[in-house]
């Protein structure tokens, strides 16, 4: 059975919006440089748990000004996935890149090395699957549990060559689909999966003419609540008026207005028990 997971403050729900394969279409514009910063509340009223899922790469930069503006410490989930400036996201051409997000204390977890998609638990025990990258992308492959597992590490070996520090233990579906096959093997291999919660959806993979992004913004400040996971990507290919640039610093010091702080997954209490490396 085919899940997509969500958590908000660990307590896993259903969520069904929009798919999230991307569909090749102008990358967004250059981003504006972000203004000087600003301070975070003196006492937090509840936490919200800002994550990144990479994409294609267009607001890259722009997010990690945000984040240093806002003095707010993210999670970031990893694949190699092709990017607005023809390279790949885990190319040796990210390493500065990765390298100043760990500097600044940020938290990163796999998101399966070529992206691949769950497709179905098969009856022989393996895992069909379907990657959008690498050798086999667009294809449907069959994994074992153990080809799986070295899906999410290989993600984990690229970011130590690349920065030379180790992911953290967690991992996220692309899509968030899962099953319990690739639940178990997931944790079997030392990743435990991080979804998000029903408000912590951004909707910027949805079309931008049907959804606009100061309606994603109203109705994220309205309904986050502590504990929630939020959930957007480091760029999209198929969204013609990007989410980042409009609502990304906006949603941020709204909430910081409201009393809320910010925190990475490792300090989330689903999460928190696991801070050993797999």
């Amino acid at each position: 059975m085919m899940q997509r997971l969500i958590l908000s403050g660990g307590v896993p729900a259903m969520l069904l919006c929009a798919s999230t394969m991307l569909s090749p279409a102008q990358a967004a514009a250059p981003t504006a440089p972000v203004p000087a910063a600003s301070s975070a509340p003196a006492a937090c009223k509840g936490t919200i748990y800002m994550t990144f899922d990479t994409g294609s790469q267009s607001q890259a930069q722009l997010i990690a000004d945000v984040l240093n503006k806002r003095h707010v410490k993210a999670t970031f989930f990893l694949a190699n996935e092709k990017t607005t400036r023809g390279d790949y996201s885990l190319d040796p051409s990210w390493a500065p890149y990765w390298k100043a997000r760990v500097a600044e204390g940020h938290a990163f977890g796999t998101h399966t090395f070529d992206h691949v998609y769950w497709k179905k638990d098969l009856a022989n025990g393996l895992i069909q699957v379907k990657p959008q990258f690498g050798k086999d992308g667009g294809k449907l492959a069959s994994f074992t549990d153990q080809q799986f597992c070295e899906e999410l590490r290989r993600v984990d070996t690229r970011f130590q060559e690349l920065t030379g520090h180790k992911l953290d233990p967690f991992w996220r579906a692309p899509g968030g689909y899962t099953s319990p096959r690739t639940l178990a093997a997931g944790s079997a291999c030392g990743y435990q999966h991080a979804g998000w919660a029903p408000a912590g959806y951004s909707g910027d993979e949805l079309p931008s003419d049907k959804y606009p992004n100061a309606m994603l913004l109203k109705k994220a400040l309205a309904n986050l609540r502590s504990g929630d996971i939020f959930i957007s990507h480091m760029g999209i290919w198929s969204r013609k008026d990007a989410w980042a640039p409009a609502n990304l610093d906006a949603l941020i010091s709204g909430l910081q207005d409201k009393g809320f702080c910010f925190a990475t997954l490792r300090e989330h209490p689903a999460y928190a028990q696991k801070k050993g490396q797999p």
